[in-house]
């Protein structure tokens, strides 16, 4: 049973590096991964792609034959591989049957909001028996500014409600997020989607022609009670894994390594003790039911590492750089010196012979 993601959101918010991201986590954790870019207009792909839809259709092409513009261009192409199915799925069949797949969606919002052909195409997946979640990728600038938020909230509702996947409303860049203004609340009042009245005050000194409709708006978003934001940096470890965690448990997936996987490097060999004393080395229980917990599994601690006191964390973090490069270079060191000891030198080797 295949598990991976659609990753949807607006243009800038991240999905191609997002991918990248997780290719490298994913990589590095010895864990099966293919990416697909379904996005026709995507030249500058930063990510290895197992399958890419320009060898079946190109943004630019349907443009030039057709008289279209960017976003009737898209919708095209959508609607084209729909038609064409039987060509992703013959690609797919291609991939390790252990891969976890990624399915980087194009930006136009459209398409995950309203438009059927990408829902069509998902349906059809799943009924081949893929688990998927949607992850879907919203810029964490949004939050300095009421009005922005509240957009960013119908957004992602009408998104969880049009995909009809496992969703998970992502805020990306929060590493970024002091470079755009400061936060009215603390963080977990964006990330909870907690009582939407208290942006009334603000609304109205922003927006105050439009400032009935988005307490409406708001009413209506907290009637539905979906909408929740977990947070993302690319560039560190604790949140990706945090995030990665939480998609998991949205599709039920456990990752058991491979029979022929070796053991992580500095653990502890365990085998040859009986089985009452050897820990459980999968807990698959545990993992699949079990909280998730982890440094960035709360919200106040991303608040702490990336608002608070960033600068401390910074330097903090480049002071374990600095030890962890000295670590490497130490035990590069020993082990040259080692190769040294058992290899004789060519002088030795002459005066042996001699």
């Amino acid at each position: 049973m295949p598990f991976g993601e659609v990753v949807c959101g607006s243009p800038g918010s991240g999905k191609s590096t997002y991918c990248y991201g997780k290719h490298q986590l994913f990589t590095a954790l010895n864990r099966p991964i293919s990416v697909v870019n379904l996005d026709p207009a995507n030249d500058n792909i930063p990510y290895p792609c197992a399958i890419d839809i320009s060898s079946l259709i190109k943004l630019e092409d349907v443009m030039n034959e057709f008289g279209l513009g960017p976003n009737g261009g898209m919708l095209y192409c959508m609607e084209y591989l729909e038609a064409n199915y039987d060509w992703l799925e013959d690609r797919l069949k291609e991939l390790d049957k252990d891969d976890y797949i990624l399915f980087d969606l194009p930006g136009q919002v459209e398409l995950s909001t309203n438009h059927p052909s990408v829902k069509n195409i998902i349906r059809k997946l799943t009924k081949r028996g893929f688990r998927l979640a949607a992850v879907h990728l919203c810029d964490a600038h949004y939050v300095t500014d009421a009005s922005k938020y509240v957009s960013v909230l119908m957004l992602s509702l009408r998104a969880m409600l049009h995909l009809e996947l496992p969703h998970i409303n992502v805020f990306s860049k929060v590493d970024l997020i002091t470079q755009y203004g400061d936060l009215d609340f603390n963080l977990d009042f964006y990330t909870e989607v907690q009582d939407l009245s208290y942006l009334e005050n603000l609304l109205n000194q922003q927006s105050p022609r439009y400032a009935a409709l988005n307490m409406q708006i708001c009413s209506l978003i907290e009637d539905y009670g979906l909408v929740g934001f977990e947070t993302l940096a690319v560039e560190d470890k604790e949140s990706m894994l945090h995030l990665t965690r939480v998609i998991d448990k949205a599709t039920g997936c456990v990752f058991v390594p491979p029979p022929t996987a070796g053991q992580p490097p500095d653990t502890v060999d365990a085998s040859h003790l009986p089985a009452t004393q050897r820990p459980n080395m999968y807990s698959l229980m545990t993992s699949a039911a079990g909280q998730i917990k982890g440094p960035r599994s709360d919200v106040r601690d991303v608040q702490e590492r990336w608002i608070d006191a960033r600068d401390d964390y910074d330097a903090w973090e480049k002071a374990q750089w600095r030890k962890e490069g000295l670590k490497v270079q130490e035990e590069a060191a020993r082990q040259k010196a080692k190769i040294r000891e058992r290899t004789p030198s060519a002088k030795s080797a002459e005066q042996a012979k001699s």
